[in-house]
């Protein structure tokens, strides 16, 4: 089995930036996940959010997972569960309004470290959605502004804990889904495993280490390369000993952009069915993707395509 794509972001500073690029391209149409190193994100930063994340969760979440475990009865299931997951989260929002302030329990210094981690990855994501751009030979900033809309792009953190687990078999971390959006950083534990992808219809672990930045692509990113870089179907497995921590951080489209396949990327001299995509409003699809999540991405697709053929989405602005 080939090696879990690794990428050294530094590498792209000098001789070797050509090699790096490929090495970008291949993880984008072949794994839709790698993992960065040397990412430009201190690694000081990184260990301080990593205590105070799981300060926090000892000391405001632990015991009321514990408490819901108990109330739904999960320790003695015999039986596979499907409409749940073995998590402890709370999420977060940075633009394009940070809630930040508002959100109970977190203490003052945890707040200050989030929004500095957070622009931190904002401009790790812009960076990274140019990279895109420049291997797929869109011009610079073509996907930010496809993500743009009127008020700029969404950029929310889901920070989630996943306790041990006493039944790993029957119930899992976070069940097998897509992400709905664009581009995804996430920093995770580097001693507790449990993340995994599909590939070939086998699923292969997301190796945890040290400092990295594991990135992956959404579903819009799928539209917008008009299939050419794939979102990837991944879960978090749940252990019997240790706590995962998980800190995801989503880049998406703001709530009115509009998203559709680069013109570019739909060959020129094919017909309209060569454009395998829909064209729809971002919130649109968050909206069905709500009840889908858990459900494979191509009937979203299709369920877009049907309103798109029977409302006009307007006209295509020029990105």
């Amino acid at each position: 089995m080939e090696n879990f794509p690794v990428i050294n972001l530094e590498k792209l500073n000098g001789e070797e930036r050509g090699a790096t690029m490929e090495k970008i391209k291949y993880a984008c149409e072949n794994w839709g996940f790698f993992e960065l190193i040397n990412h430009g994100i201190s690694h000081e930063l990184m260990d301080t959010m990593e205590r105070l994340t799981k300060e926090h969760y000892q000391k405001c979440m632990e015991q009321r997972f514990k408490e819901l475990v108990a109330t739904k009865g999960l320790e003695g299931v015999q039986t596979e569960v499907n409409d749940l997951d073995w998590e402890s989260t709370f999420f977060l929002r940075h633009l394009p309004h940070s809630n930040i302030s508002e959100i109970p329990d977190l203490q003052d210094e945890y707040r200050k470290v989030m929004k500095e981690f957070a622009l931190r990855l904002e401009k790790l994501a812009e960076e990274l959605l140019d990279l895109l751009c420049e291997n797929l030979g869109l011009e610079k900033g073509y996907l930010k502004k496809a993500f743009h809309g009127s008020k700029g792009p969404n950029f929310g953190t889901k920070v989630s804990n996943y306790p041990p687990c006493p039944k790993p078999d029957l119930i899992k971390g976070l069940r097998a889904h897509t992400d709905a959006g664009g581009i995804i950083l996430l920093f995770q534990d580097d001693k507790v495993s449990g993340l995994q992808l599909l590939k070939n219809d086998q699923w292969i672990d997301v190796p945890p280490m040290r400092h990295s930045i594991v990135i992956n692509l959404g579903d819009q990113i799928e539209v917008i390369t008009n299939g050419k870089y794939k979102s990837v179907m991944h879960r978090v497995i749940a252990q019997t000993d240790g706590n995962r921590m998980s800190i995801a951080s989503f880049y998406n489209p703001g709530g009115d952009a509009v998203i559709y396949p680069a013109p570019t990327l739909v060959e020129k001299e094919a017909d309209e069915n060569n454009n395998l995509y829909p064209k729809f409003v971002f919130e649109d699809y968050m909206k069905l993707y709500a009840g889908l999540k858990f459900q494979a991405k191509e009937p979203r697709f299709e369920a877009m395509k049907a309103i798109e053929s029977n409302v006009n989405v307007g006209p295509i602005a020029t990105v």
